[in-house]
C-alpha cells in the first residue's frame, strides 16, 4: 500500500498562526540535516517541536505564495506553475516526518499534536485552493496551454495544478467557499479520530490463554510468540495484530477461541463508547457527498474517480461485477469442501467465518500435501528481503547496501543505500518490519523526502520507507514469514522502487504521485516473482541448515497456486464493493451504518461463511486516502498480471530489455504523463483481464 495519510500531501498546511514562528535554527525539524544522504535527525525531534515547526513552515509557505501571486510580471509557466511546484519545501519536510512517525511510531503526545495541527493544515490548503489571485494566474497559463510549447511532464503539472484548484473549490463563490472550508476542517479531524480509535481498539484486545490444552494445533513458533507477548509464566496472549491472529485462526483446534478472536477482530470500533467508528464513518460519507455536490459531482465516487483510470463509478462496478460471479462461485465450491470436512469433526454444525482458515489449511494439506509451517523455515525475514533485493537488482540494474550510522526513528529500522550499477546514488531506503504498539496495522511505503529537481537542475534523491507488521523473531529463531508476508514484502518493495527510481522534475509529478488505480502496478507486479521456482531457488533457504527449498516443496507451491482464491478474491471484492457503495451515496445526511452495510452485503450476495476483508468501523482505506479507491488493488492486478506476462512471453523472468522498459516507462516516470499512456509505452497495448483470471483460477 502507498501511504496516503489524511493530510500528508506536500503542499498542505494550516490556518492563521496562533504564535510567532520560531527561528529555523532553533527547531531541529526546520534545519537542513547534515547527515548521510540528508536523513532526518530523528533523535533530535521532540513532540513539542512539531506544532511550532508546522506554524513556521506555513508562514514561510504563505510568503512564497504571496511572492508568486503579487509579482508584476505576467503569468508564465515558469513564474507561476514551476514556482508553485517548488514552493513549500520546508512544509513538505516537516509534514513527511510527522505523518510517517504518527503512522509507524506514534505516541499520545504526537496524537495530540495531530489533533491540533489537522484543522490548521486543512485551512491552509483551503487558503491555497480558494485564493482568487493565485488561481487567476494559474488559469491564465492554463488558458494558453494549446499555444505553449510544453514537455509532457510540464503539461501534466499544468493540468494537475489547474484541476487541483478547481477540485479544491476555486470556482466556488461566497457561502459555498465557506462551507467548503468547514467541511474540510471537520473531515480532517474525523479522519484522525477514525485512525486513533482503530489503533486503540486493536492494541487493547488480548486473548489470554492459561491452559496448554487450548494451544493444541498451534505451531511452536506461534506459541513462543504468544508466551513472549504474555510476559509471565504459563500464560499465552494472542492479539488482533496480523502475526498473532491469522496463525491462530489457521491452526488452533479450539473452535470457541477461534470464534472469540475473530469476533473481536470483526467487532472493532462497533461496540459503543468513545472508540466506536460507525457514526464517524457515516458522518465522513455524508460530508463527502456534500463536498462532491459543491464541486459539481453527484457522488464522492464520481469526484474521486474523475482523476483515476477508472474515470467513474460505472467503470469500477463494471470490473468488480465482471469478477464477482466467478469469484463467488469458486468460493461457494470451496465452502462446500470445508463444510464436508467440518461435518466429520462436528456433525450437524455449519461452517462459520472462524472455521474457514482452519479447515482450508486441512484441505490444502490433504489435497496438495502442503503445510504453511513446512514453508516458513525457508522464509527467514532477512533472506526474503535479500531475495526481493536480488530480483530488483536483476530487473532494474540497481544495488542495495546496508549503511550504518544513518539516523533511524527506532532501533528495529535498517537503512540501505540504493545505487545504479554505475555507482550513482539513487536514494536512501528504510525498512521497518515488525509490529509495535505505536504502529498502525498493515504494510505501506512512504517518503521522508520526495525526488525532484531544483531550479538549478540539482537532482534531489528520495528517502523512502517500507513499513510492515511481520512475524517477530523469537528466542533462538529468526523472524519466519508466512507466504502472505513474503508477498507483502515484495509488494511494498515495488512501491519503494517507484519512489527510488523516479526521475521527474517536479514534486507533484514524481514517484508515486499517480492515479490510485495505477500506483499499485509497481508494487503488485513484484509479487509475481516472489514464488516463481527460479526465484525461490535463489533465496528460500532453511534458516538452520542453509539448505535450499527442496524441488518437491517448490512443486507443491506451484500446484496449490490457485487454492483458496475464491475466498481471497471474494473477501476482497466484498470490501471493494462496500467501499464503492459508501461513496455512491447521494444523501447529505448520515445513514444508519449497520443497516447500510447489511444492505450492501445482502445486495452483493456474500455468503455468511465469509466476512468482507474490512468492515465499515475498521475500514481505514475507505475512511482515509483510499476512499472510493479500494478497488484499485484489483484494477492494478489486471495491469500487473498483464505486465508480468510480457516477461513470460519472452521466456525470461529477468528479460533485460523488458526490465529496462518497465523501469524507463513506468518506474522512472511517476505521474509525469497519463497512466494509460505510460502503460502502453511499456506494453504496446492496453491490458487484458485474461491473465488475472487465469492466475486466480477464475477462467
Amino acid at each position: 500500500m502507498r501511504f496516503l495519510p489524511v493530510l500528508a500531501a506536500a503542499l498542505i498546511a494550516g490556518a492563521p498562526m496562533t504564535a510567532a514562528a520560531p527561528k529555523a535554527d532553533a527547531n531541529p525539524l526546520l534545519k537542513t540535516w547534515k547527515t548521510p544522504f540528508g536523513a532526518p535527525t530523528f533523535r533530535d525531534f521532540k513532540a513539542e517541536h512539531f506544532l511550532p515547526a508546522f506554524e513556521s513552515a506555513m508562514v514561510e509557505h504563505k510568503a512564497e505564495i504571496a511572492r508568486i501571486k503579487t509579482q508584476k510580471a505576467a503569468p508564465t509557466f515558469a513564474n507561476t506553475l514551476e514556482a508553485l511546484a517548488q514552493s513549500g519545501e520546508r512544509l513538505a519536510q516537516v509534514s513527511n516526518v510527522f505523518f510517517n512517525l504518527t503512522g509507524a511510531e506514534t505516541t499520545p503526545e504526537l496524537q495530540k499534536v495531530a489533533e491540533a495541527v489537522a484543522p490548521k493544515l486543512a485551512a491552509h490548503q483551503d487558503d491555497l485552493s480558494l485564493d482568487e489571485g493565485l488561481f487567476a494566474r494559474v488559469k491564465a497559463v492554463h488558458d494558453q496551454r494549446t499555444s505553449l510549447k510544453l514537455e509532457p511532464e510540464q503539461r501534466m503539472l499544468l493540468e494537475k495544478t489547474y484541476r487541483g484548484f478547481v477540485r479544491g473549490g476555486a470556482l466556488l463563490q461566497g457561502p459555498a467557499k465557506e462551507r467548503m472550508r468547514a467541511i474540510n476542517g471537520e473531515l480532517s479531524l474525523l479522519g484522525l479520530k477514525f485512525e486513533d480509535n482503530l489503533l486503540k481498539e486493536t492494541n487493547a484486545y488480548r486473548l489470554e490463554v492459561t491452559s496448554p490444552a487450548d494451544l493444541k494445533g498451534l505451531p511452536e513458533g506461534v506459541i513462543a510468540a504468544a508466551a513472549e507477548e504474555a510476559g509471565k509464566p504459563n500464560t499465552w496472549v494472542f492479539t488482533l495484530k496480523g502475526p498473532s491472529i491469522w496463525p491462530f485462526l489457521q491452526y488452533a483446534e479450539n473452535r470457541d477461541l477461534r470464534r472469540q478472536l475473530l469476533q473481536a477482530y470483526a467487532g472493532r470500533c462497533s461496540q459503543g463508547g468513545e472508540t466506536d467508528n460507525r457514526a464517524t464513518m457515516a458522518r465522513i460519507a455524508a460530508l463527502r457527498v456534500e463536498k462532491a455536490n459543491l464541486l459539481g459531482f453527484k457522488t464522492w465516487a464520481d469526484f474521486q474517480l474523475d482523476e483515476n483510470m477508472a474515470k467513474n463509478p460505472a467503470g469500477v462496478y463494471g470490473l468488480l461485477n465482471q469478477l464477482w460471479p466467478a469469484s463467488l462461485a469458486k468460493a461457494k465450491a470451496e465452502a462446500a469442501d470445508l463444510q464436508a470436512l467440518l461435518e466429520k469433526d462436528l456433525p450437524g454444525e455449519k461452517l462459520q467465518p472462524w472455521d474457514w482458515r482452519y479447515y482450508s489449511e486441512k484441505v490444502k494439506k490433504a489435497r496438495f500435501d502442503l503445510d504453511e509451517e513446512e514453508l516458513k523455515p525457508y522464509f527467514s525475514l532477512d533472506r526474503v528481503r535479500d531475495g526481493a533485493f536480488q530480483v530488483a537488482s536483476k530487473l532494474f540494474g540497481i544495488t542495495f547496501t546496508e549503511v550504518k550510522g544513518v539516523p533511524v526513528y527506532h532501533d528495529e529500522v535498517k537503512a540501505f543505500e540504493v545505487k545504479d550499477v554505475s555507482g550513482r546514488h539513487l536514494g536512501l531506503f528504510y525498512v521497518d518490519y515488525h509490529p509495535r504498539p505505536g504502529k498502525r496495522g498493515g504494510a505501506w511505503m512512504s517518503n521522508y523526502r520526495d525526488q525532484w529537481r531544483t531550479p538549478k537542475g540539482q537532482d534531489i534523491r528520495p528517502v523512502i520507507v517500507n513499513v510492515g507488521n511481520f512475524s517477530r523473531p523469537t528466542a533462538g529463531t529468526p523472524a519466519l514469514l508466512t507466504v502472505d508476508e513474503v508477498e507483502t514484502l515484495f509488494h511494498e518493495l515495488g512501491h519503494g522502487l517507484h519512489g527510488l527510481l523516479s526521475q521527474c522534475r517536479y514534486r507533484p509529478t514524481s514517484g508515486t504521485a499517480t492515479p490510485i488505480d495505477f500506483v499499485e502496478l509497481p508494487s503488485q507486479i513484484m509479487e509475481n516473482w516472489a514464488l516463481e521456482p527460479e526465484v525461490l531457488k535463489s533465496y528460500a533457504r532453511h534458516h538452520k541448515t542453509g539448505a535450499p527449498m527442496p524441488e518437491a516443496l517448490i512443486a507443491k507451491i506451484q500446484k496449490a497456486g490457485t487454492f483458496n482464491q475464491g475466498f481471497a478474491t471474494t473477501e476482497f471484492l466484498a470490501a471493494a464493493l462496500l467501499d464503492m457503495d459508501w461513496h455512491t451515496l447521494t444523501d447529505t445526511k448520515p445513514v444508519d451504518p449497520d443497516a447500510f452495510e447489511a444492505a450492501s452485503l445482502k445486495k452483493m450476495g456474500l455468503i455468511p461463511e465469509i466476512l468482507p476483508r474490512y468492515r465499515t468501523p475498521y475500514f481505514a482505506h475507505s475512511a482515509g486516502g483510499y476512499s472510493a479507491g479500494y478497488y484499485s488493488y484489483i484494477w492494478s492486478a489486471v495491469l500487473d498480471t498483464d505486465a508480468f506476462a510480457a516477461f513470460k512471453e519472452k521466456g525470461d523472468l529477468f528479460h533485460p530489455a523488458t526490465g529496462k522498459a518497465f523501469r524507463e516507462h513506468v518506474l522512472s516516470k511517476g505521474g509525469s504523463d497519463e497512466a494509460m499512456i505510460l502503460y502502453k509505452r511499456f506494453r504496446g497495448a492496453e491490458p487484458k483481464v485474461e491473465p488475472l483470471l487465469k492466475k486466480r483460477g477464475l477462467m
